[in-house]
């Protein structure tokens, strides 16, 4: 039996997993996501809930206001970022940015996606989220942020329009491996680099290959993208004996895709016809709090 002062933190504790993936998709941060709840949570514990008749539809639009706040900030904070920037990753496979059965979701929460919608205004953001995420329909959107239907419908088509502009100017996968074998191959990549093999390394990039590291300034990273095979061979070589070695590795599933947990950090590997077309890593360690917390619950 819930009583009349447990009931309202019930209602929000029943929302919370969809204010958290919401937050999540909309930031690209899972500590920012958790503090968004936190917030909204705030504003529920002081509301004269009498009037909410809907607390879901309630808790939607105070997160998703929450959220068009800390993006019109965060645009200044990421100007000043050392080094590239890339999402927080976050171990998908137990559900907490819930279902991620069909392709459409899995890519809703990808960090390839979540850099592109870096690209668009926080309202555009938003607005693709809800619709591309959630399937919320446009009227529902224009109630959450307090626009026309027809303005929403404009805003989304010019969200959706630039992202798939980013998309069509970047290299297009032609072949995805199902994990079995993305991680068949990436043993093998990893062999070669460990092993100091620079032709059979070489051999087993795409010609555009690039590597992405994310350190913030606090841990040793490369500031900028490393191109072209020669160079990202000979970096993943130096490295992986600098950095990774004695290190464990395992294979988990982080935003959606497969990926590396090498001594707590996160590698993801993209794939195109066989041969690896990008990697990026995550070293920054305040960005990795909330995956060592999976991982120390799994």
């Amino acid at each position: 039996m819930i009583t009349q002062d447990a009931a309202p933190g019930a209602d929000f504790e029943d929302h919370r997993p969809r204010m958290f993936a919401v937050a999540y998709r909309m930031l690209g941060s899972a500590a920012e996501a958790e503090d968004t709840v936190q917030d909204a949570w705030l504003r529920w514990s002081s509301a004269d809930r009498g009037d909410v008749e809907h607390p879901g539809a309630w808790l939607a639009k105070v997160v998703t206001r929450l959220c068009l706040t800390r993006l019109t900030s965060a645009r200044a904070r990421r100007e000043e970022y050392v080094g590239p920037w890339l999402p927080e990753p976050v171990l998908t496979g137990g559900g907490v940015l819930g279902p991620l059965e069909s392709a459409e979701q899995r890519d809703s929460v990808s960090m390839a996606l979540l850099l592109l919608l870096e690209q668009l205004t926080p309202v555009e953001r938003a607005v693709y989220v809800l619709r591309e995420a959630f399937a919320y329909g446009h009227r529902e959107i224009a109630g959450l942020l307090d626009l026309t239907e027809a303005n929403c419908r404009q805003l989304y088509r010019r969200a959706a329009g630039r992202v798939a502009a980013a998309r069509a100017a970047g290299p297009r996968p032609r072949f995805q491996p199902d994990p079995a074998q993305w991680q068949s191959l990436v043993e093998a990549f990893l062999t070669a680099a460990h092993d100091g093999d620079l032709a059979r390394l070489e051999g087993m990039l795409t010609a555009d290959v690039q590597y992405v590291a994310d350190g913030g300034g606090i841990v040793g990273a490369a500031r900028r993208p490393i191109l072209g095979p020669d160079k990202v061979a000979r970096f993943l070589v130096g490295a992986l004996r600098k950095y990774a070695a004695g290190l464990p590795v395992s294979f988990a599933e982080v935003n959606g895709e497969p990926a590396l947990i090498v001594g707590g950090t996160v590698l993801q590997v993209e794939i195109e016809d066989g041969l690896v077309r990008g990697l990026r890593s995550v070293v920054n360690p305040e960005k990795l709090e909330f995956l060592q917390r999976q991982l120390s619950h799994s």
